[in-house]
């Protein structure tokens, strides 16, 4: 089982390099593998994700490498759906972006800052809403990884078609991700919290970093919906917000683990 990670991080690797070879290559042909190594890549994930829940008899989500390894695998789903959907124009460049997040998280997992060892998770930790919770936020992140990767190719790209297919595929995850890691993050966390701790919300730091990152996409909900502005700035100001609270999420996640101990320290 030790493998799996490794099997799965080279698959992504590969998925890397076939997708640099077309996006740089002079054909305008959309590679036909990269996704299929990717969706290999996220079975092999789930595999270890399974195996793991089965030999400590608990949903593997409860620890940091769980956590990393569950992102990585929604990352996977996630580009690798991408290339096949066919409502949003195709940018190579948010697929490539998104797998190098994916591989990038795997690479985290297989630091010292995230143990291998399968434990048994505590009482509180042994609850189904701990479960959504977790599987939920993730899910939503996901997403918010392809608006991240989009928002950038938009704030660095000038040709104004390519600005326009950036923009809508920001907005597209962010509208699909929001619900989602609303309802993981902020109410199922909050129904947890209840039943572990008996208070629904504490300010502990990882609880108020989730309210900051929610709060910084509903700004950017709000400046996309409402954004009254003309020229560059209709498109600029809410990719710049976009990025904003991608980073958010990587504070709550890296920053708050390992610089603001608190209430989820063991998670």
């Amino acid at each position: 089982m030790s493998i799996l990670p490794s099997l799965a991080f080279v698959l992504i690797l590969a998925s890397a390099l076939v997708q640099v070879v077309f996006l740089f290559g002079r054909g305008r042909t959309a590679d036909p593998v990269s996704h299929w190594l990717l969706a290999a890549a996220a079975a092999i994930l789930a595999a270890l994700i399974a195996a793991r829940s089965a030999s400590i008899g608990f949903p593997a989500l409860t620890g940091t490498f769980e956590s990393l390894v569950f992102y990585a695998l929604t990352v996977c789903v996630l580009a690798a759906a991408y290339r096949l959907q066919g409502r949003l124009v195709f940018m190579p460049f948010v697929q490539f972006g998104a797998t190098i997040a994916a591989a990038a998280l795997l690479a985290v997992a297989s630091s010292p800052i995230a143990p291998r060892q399968m434990l048994a998770p505590i009482p509180a930790l042994r609850s189904f809403w701990l479960v959504a919770h977790v599987a939920f936020s993730f899910v939503g992140e996901s997403f918010f990884v392809v608006s991240f990767v989009s928002a950038l190719a938009l704030l660095l790209s000038r040709d104004e078609e390519r600005r326009r297919a950036y923009d809508r595929i920001t907005y597209t995850s962010i509208a699909v991700g929001y619900p989602i890691f609303t309802t993981g993050a902020l109410i199922f966390g909050a129904i947890w919290a209840e039943q572990a701790w008996g208070s629904w919300w504490s300010w502990d730091p990882k609880e108020t970093w989730a309210l900051v990152t929610w709060l910084v996409y509903t700004v950017y909900l709000h400046v996309r919906f409402v954004g009254k502005w003309g020229g560059s700035g209709r498109r600029t100001l809410p990719a710049a917000v976009a990025a904003a609270a991608f980073l958010c999420t990587l504070f709550t996640f890296f920053g708050v683990n390992f610089l603001l101990p608190g209430l989820h320290s063991y998670a």
